[in-house]
């Protein structure tokens, strides 16, 4: 089993920053994939970017040029910068841990983008 523990989401005017952290625990395969999709209200659950082990990165479109994904091999964490925040960047973000099919989500973290 795996655990993942979100942090970093909060209130932020726009055209701000926020950083969310993911640390994965418990049953860790070296090879995995952790990233970090978004859900807004009345809307469906969709990527926002994803990381390899090997560190290669895919981003949705709406979001390339503002948010960079990194990871930490060695301490199983996932970390998302946002800059240049927008309004509609406003949902619940949620780390994602996959490896060998199987998929682990954490909580869910609010990310909120006044206008």
């Amino acid at each position: 089993q795996v655990q993942l523990v979100e942090s970093g989401g909060g209130l932020v005017q726009a055209g701000g920053s926020l950083r969310l952290s993911c640390a994965a625990s418990g049953s860790i395969f070296r090879f995995n994939t952790m990233g970090w999709y978004r859900q807004a209200p009345g809307k469906q659950r969709e990527l926002v970017a994803v990381i390899y082990s090997s560190g290669s990165t895919n981003y949705a479109d709406s979001v390339k040029g503002r948010y960079t994904i990194s990871r930490d091999n060695a301490k199983n964490t996932v970390s998302l910068q946002m800059n240049s925040l927008k309004p509609e960047d406003t949902a619940v973000y949620y780390c994602l841990y996959r490896a060998y099919a199987a998929e682990h989500w954490g909580q869910g973290t609010q990310v909120t983008v006044s206008s």
